[in-house]
């Protein structure tokens, strides 16, 4: 994780040399599950390299401050959203608005980003939850309580790719944004493996509260 820019941040804060509000965003990206055991430049058998770097770079690019890190071993989905929340507590306590701040994940970073969203239990946050629900997950992780403004992208072609109104409808949190959209890029599970403006810039726009994805 990018920890010299939350300590920034916090140093800012604490010794009030900003002097301005903060009126920076910020987005926490959470790749999928191949390169937390394999290296960036280590190719997917059937979907190549994940792009994880060109993703973030996109972000930047577009003006968000972003945090990120590569993950290593296979993580604990829940036990990894802990440390997320609490990173994000310490954003929300230098003052910046919880729907400046976009918890964004694809695959197991969506997964990821789905217990983010149940810890933190704030329905200002923004998530965008990318190829990361089947069916058989209200069975199976029936934990989960969505909650924030959520925006949910899934590929046709893809195992992922099923709506989760059915996790909306189980969740008790009043969440004021819900979006689906459904891909057809036909490249499966591969579509998240690089920064393809079908689903980057309907996360940047959501991130930054355009809600109406317009």
């Amino acid at each position: 994780m990018k920890i010299s820019l939350l300590i920034g941040i916090l140093f800012c804060s604490i010794m009030f040399a900003c002097g301005t509000k903060n009126e920076d965003r910020y987005i926490f990206f959470l790749h999928n599950r191949f390169i937390e055991t394999h290296e960036l430049n280590e190719l997917h058998p059937e979907f190549g390299r994940t792009e994880y770097k060109e993703i973030v770079s996109e972000f930047e690019k577009n003006g968000f401050k972003v945090i990120s890190e590569k993950r290593n071993g296979n993580v604990n989905a829940r036990d990894y959203a802990v440390g997320i929340k609490s990173q994000i507590d310490s954003l929300l306590k230098t003052g910046i608005e919880p729907q400046k701040i976009t918890v964004v994940g694809t695959s197991k970073g969506g997964y990821i980003a789905q217990y983010v969203s149940t810890l933190a239990n704030n329905q200002n946050l923004n998530f965008v939850f990318i190829a990361s629900f089947r069916n058989n997950d209200i069975q199976d992780i029936p934990e989960i309580n969505y909650c924030g403004n959520i925006l949910t992208i899934y590929e046709k072609s893809n195992p992922f790719g099923v709506s989760s109104l059915e996790r909306k409808k189980t969740s008790d949190c009043v969440i004021n944004q819900f979006k689906e959209i459904e891909l057809n890029t036909g490249m499966g599970h591969g579509f998240l493996f690089k920064p393809l403006k079908e689903w980057i810039e309907p996360t940047i726009k959501w991130a930054n509260e355009n809600y109406n994805l317009e």
